[in-house]
């Protein structure tokens, strides 16, 4: 089973570290290191991601409390409301968010707004490290999709350092330009040669 990679949910992280609202100041600091992320999702007791803390708001905290942060909890630090993303939202709204806002990584939340993953600049740019098999096989199955079993192989699939050729025959000249189209959206795909003929 070949993964998609088009949403955030292919690509996220599912194993994420968070802490609660009441986490201090020194267990939010400690928790940083000890996975060494330089941000956490703050997280309410239903799961939902309320907020983020990161090392820039301990940092300010404590230039603003002159070293005094005992007392402080996530509450207090976290930068709210959370800017997330959704587990089946598209990777390049991710990415777009991400340039936006000059974040490292988001939370990836459900339908309810709990925690599922997170998603990093790092998970965004592995589609670019797809090999050339995995990528010959969703274009497959994108054919597939469009054309139908008997169609889709009379089309050859080739692909070499992300470059996708087809070659082969299709029924109708009028798909031959939907097929450069459907290629080039797979992510992950660099470049994308359609030498296939159709009867005039």
């Amino acid at each position: 089973m070949t993964s998609q990679w088009n949403t955030v949910g292919d690509v996220m992280t599912h194993a994420v570290v968070a802490v609660g609202r009441g986490a201090t100041f020194r267990e939010i600091l400690e928790t940083l290191q000890q996975w060494k992320v330089s941000a956490v999702p703050v997280l309410a007791g239903d799961g939902r991601v309320v907020g983020v803390v990161s090392e820039a708001d301990l940092l300010a905290a404590e230039d603003r409390e002159k070293g005094d942060t005992d007392g402080l909890t996530a509450a207090d630090l976290m930068s709210a409301p959370a800017v997330s993303v959704h587990v089946t939202s598209p990777t390049a709204e991710a990415a777009r968010a991400m340039a936006r806002d000059r974040f490292k990584r988001l939370p990836v939340v459900d339908a309810e707004d709990c925690l599922v993953g997170i998603v990093s600049r790092s998970d965004l740019l592995k589609i670019h490290l797809r090999t050339d098999e995995d990528l010959a096989r969703q274009v497959r199955f994108e054919l597939l999709a469009v054309l139908g079993p008997d169609d889709a192989s009379a089309v050859d699939v080739r692909a070499e350092e992300g470059r996708i050729t087809l070659s082969g025959t299709l029924p109708d000249a009028s798909a031959l330009p939907v097929m450069e189209r459907l290629v080039r959206a797979v992510p992950g795909v660099v470049d994308a040669e359609v030498g296939l003929v159709a009867p005039d």
